[in-house]
């Protein structure tokens, strides 16, 4: 397939396609799975119901598009008056991306490259001044965030500790793990992503039932973490625990929040065109394993930064040394290399490798939440989602393998 072939249609094609692509996902009418009938609530449930944040389906998409902000306190990263270039092309569908949002309950799917959007679409009723939620892609801003700090040298080693940095970690557990394991998910705690949340979850960010996002405080749980499994370094094990702590030691080392730092960092010399915001504690300090929102075409920026190995709009806002970094791995790195972090996928500084090159730098969400950049055609493709039930990983990804071809 080529490019042009890709670009032929007209704006009124593109036009005919949002109108007709606003199915609400499978079924949500009949069942109103979706809250399609409601109106799409959001907040902590239906009346008389335990509070909860995801449990309940007809309240995801608006709790994803905006709702948390309304659930939980935030701090906020502002856009500048500079807007770095992501203009739509007369995109013809000949990829079958239509189909693909159809088929599965997606709030916002983008394909571009080199600043020029290929499709965009939204779903749910949702538009592009939204902010869609990340969940766990925003383990992978912390990531960028941290590259940037390590070229300013605020960081100064992979290799340091958190405690070097962080004074509330000197002599905890995850005060002595070097940095670099910590980024790889091999912290070596004794610590479980599905059996753990309600020992790090509930204390850091969510509150208990009674008192929904009150008394939260996330050093608290890191500090308070002594359960070892084994040595740092020895095998991979996801959990927040390893990027709570990263957001910390940024914090503590910058004398700032994660949302000044990326706003001063990040968001504005990328170019960003609305605010983002991150879910806090009680205390005001980034749940930065999840809790980061922003436009879906600042989404698909943060993929062209990636693609363009951390420069954009003219100047190199992360090392290209970092990006280079996320996408290889070395002597220290074998644990999380593809096939050994998981049969069929690699880790590296909290960005997921669906390919064993590292050409698919991939972030990766809860509820279909997920942004991956082929470092060969600098394609992005960004998808904001409810729910992740199903094959639609594999449709992803075959999607996105024919938009690289493109």
């Amino acid at each position: 397939m080529q490019r042009r072939e890709f670009l032929l249609a007209t704006n009124a094609a593109m036009s005919a396609h949002l109108l007709s692509a606003c199915a609400e996902g499978p079924g949500a009418l009949a069942t109103d799975r979706w809250g399609v009938q409601q109106g799409y609530p959001d907040g902590w449930g239906p009346p008389g119901q335990p509070p909860r944040w995801e449990a309940y389906p007809e309240y995801r998409v608006g709790n994803f598009s905006g709702g948390f902000e309304r659930m939980f306190r935030h701090n906020v990263t502002r856009a500048g008056r500079d807007v770095s270039s992501l203009t739509a092309a007369n995109a013809a569908d000949g990829i079958g991306a239509a189909a693909y949002v159809r088929s599965w309950p997606v709030t916002g799917l983008l394909i571009a490259r080199d600043g020029e959007i290929w499709f965009e679409h939204y779903g749910f009723a949702r538009h592009a001044e939204m902010r869609l939620t990340s969940w766990s892609m925003a383990k992978s801003v912390t990531s960028l965030l941290f590259g940037i700090a390590l070229d300013r040298g605020v960081v100064r080693a992979l290799d340091d500790t958190p405690q070097m940095y962080a004074p509330p970690l000197a002599g905890t557990l995850h005060g002595r793990i070097p940095m670099r394991h910590l980024l790889n998910m091999s912290s070596g705690a004794e610590v479980d992503h599905v059996r753990d949340p309600v020992r790090i979850d509930v204390p850091a960010l969510l509150g208990r039932a009674e008192s929904r996002a009150t008394g939260t405080d996330i050093e608290r749980v890191v500090r308070g973490w002594h359960a070892v499994r084994e040595a740092p370094g020895a095998r991979f094990n996801y959990n927040e625990l390893c990027p709570l702590t990263i957001g910390m030691v940024i914090r503590h080392a910058t004398g700032g929040s994660l949302a000044q730092f990326a706003e001063e960092r990040l968001w504005r010399p990328m170019g960003a065109e609305g605010d983002a915001t991150w879910l806090t504690d009680s205390l005001g300090r980034e749940y930065n394993c999840a809790g980061f929102a922003a436009r879906l075409r600042d989404w698909a920026r943060l993929g062209q930064l990636i693609a363009q190995r951390g420069r954009m709009a003219g100047r190199q806002v992360v090392s290209a040394d970092w990006i280079d970094a996320c996408l290889s791995w070395g002597a220290q790195d074998r644990q999380v290399a593809h096939g050994s972090a998981r049969p069929d996928t690699g880790y590296k500084n909290f960005f997921w490798h669906p390919r064993a090159d590292g050409r698919w730098p991939t972030m990766n969400g809860a509820h279909g939440q997920r942004l991956v950049v082929d470092m060969t055609s600098r394609t992005v493709m960004v998808q904001t989602a409810v729910a992740a039930e199903g094959p639609w990983s594999r449709d992803f990804y075959a999607l996105f393998d024919r938009a690289t071809r493109a």
